[in-house]
């Protein structure tokens, strides 16, 4: 009674419209305090939801962002790109079959109005961009602005690539970004609207306008990267001013039966199945600690650990959605091919030549017709923390009827392992920024 007599003094002498209200209520006499409080109890949550009203307004009620990924080969109607209700996107995500096209990606939407470019999602990089030719980016957006040397964002530039070219123009910032596969992207940085949902926008997204690209395979399904590491014109940083750092992913199989999903922010790492190792910081060149390391520390072949001296583990080793197969050293990868290939050899199956210089265990057949004979791989990590890999995760379709062993060494200029995204697909993958630890959950991406 006392506490609500208070709240009740309050709000009488905080709002003059209030006041004569209360003053009409006390005609009836101190029986009616009752009712008194009510008012005030009322008033108080209108007060509360108003203020939630605007946080959502202001675009600060969020505190995930969830992107619904689809494997296009199984959702081919959602490849537009449209936007979808108030809170998430459905964006196709392609989980191709052959060894040129093992990456995975989104639909985001650039520009005023919002146009649709399907981007590849890279935490092993922090660089985002688009190919603007031979389809020149449109230029009438009116939130379209190229950046010139003199930004700022232009000196971060050297950070989230391995090139930091020269300003030989002032007035074009220009960007050289360049990839493990020898892959390279090159043009100038501009700025642009950023649309994810229609309620999360990022006005002023820094990202490259690519010029001129190798080796990479531009159709209305893949038009250029996210990074999501963490240097400053990452993706992941760029929205951390909202979010956060924070962020967790599942990737959907390579046949097309189940849904991926991106989320950003504090509460995608609420899943209580994460089982978390310590994340490392790993630089390359003058990239800084921006990658997202890990200790590798065994690998179990068959319930039988590979015999490898543990200082063999001891590599730097990086968490990377935008590689397909996982790249060991070439002293545990031998050791772990060998053992495979004995097992494998216990059946009919037929060897075939290696489809790539990653694809060099292979045979004809289908992963349906060879699942039963693939052995368990385990993958263990610091703290004991283990990836346990089914047939889908061992193998991957390399030229077409072949099925091959998704584990390569890498070569003599990396210095680099990397858990690729085969061993991934099915887990739900978390990245606590905040707390330095990636965390793994299994049987739930569904």
């Amino acid at each position: 009674m006392c506490m609500c007599g208070y709240i009740c003094v309050c709000i009488y002498e905080e709002n003059v419209s209030i006041k004569s209200t209360l003053k009409h209520f006390k005609s009836y006499g101190v029986g009616e305090m009752g009712l008194v409080c009510f008012l005030a109890s009322f008033l108080l949550l209108a007060a509360s939801s108003f203020a939630r009203h605007q946080e959502s307004e202001q675009g600060l009620s969020h505190s995930t962002l969830h992107l619904s990924l689809y494997n296009v080969q199984r959702h081919d109607s959602h490849r537009s790109g449209h936007l979808f209700g108030t809170d998430s996107i459905d964006t196709p995500l392609k989980a191709a079959t052959r060894n040129k096209e093992g990456n995975y990606y989104i639909n985001i939407n650039l520009g005023t109005p919002p146009k649709p470019y399907a981007v590849m999602v890279d935490t092993g990089s922090s660089f985002s961009w688009v190919q603007c030719q031979p389809k020149p980016y449109p230029s009438a957006s009116p939130t379209f602005k190229k950046l010139p040397c003199s930004k700022p964002e232009c000196s971060l530039r050297g950070e989230a690539t391995p090139v930091d070219p020269k300003c030989t123009d002032p007035r074009e910032c220009k960007y050289n970004a360049s990839y493990v596969d020898t892959s390279f992207s090159f043009g100038y940085l501009c700025r642009d609207l950023l649309t994810l949902t229609q309620s999360d926008k990022l006005p002023g997204f820094v990202f490259g306008c690519g010029q001129g690209s190798h080796e990479f395979t531009f159709t209305s399904e893949f038009a250029g990267i996210v990074g999501m590491a963490r240097d400053n014109l990452s993706m992941i940083s760029q929205l951390s001013a909202k979010y956060g750092h924070d962020f967790s992913y599942c990737l959907p199989t390579v046949q097309g039966r189940s849904v991926g999903l991106l989320s950003i922010g504090k509460d995608s790492l609420t899943r209580s199945s994460y089982k978390f190792t310590p994340m490392l910081n790993i630089s390359k060149g003058n990239r800084g600690s921006s990658l997202y390391g890990l200790s590798l520390t065994a690998i179990v072949v068959a319930r039988k650990p590979l015999g490898v001296a543990e200082a063999e583990y001891k590599r730097s080793t990086i968490i990377d959605s935008g590689t397909m197969v996982t790249r060991l050293p070439t002293s545990v990868y031998k050791v772990l091919r060998d053992e495979f290939r004995s097992i494998m050899s216990k059946h009919k199956l037929i060897r075939t030549n290696p489809t790539s210089e990653y694809l060099r265990t292979c045979y004809k057949g289908s992963l349906k017709q060879m699942s039963s004979y693939v052995p368990e791989v385990r993958m263990v990590f610091q703290g004991g923390v283990e990836l346990t890999l089914a047939p889908q995760n061992i193998l991957v379709e390399g030229d077409e009827g072949t099925m091959c062993l998704a584990f390569a060494d890498y070569s003599d200029t990396d210095e680099i392992a990397i858990i690729g995204n085969i061993q991934l697909q099915t887990y739900s993958v978390a990245y606590d920024v905040s707390n330095s630890r990636i965390g793994f959950a299994a049987g739930v991406c569904t």
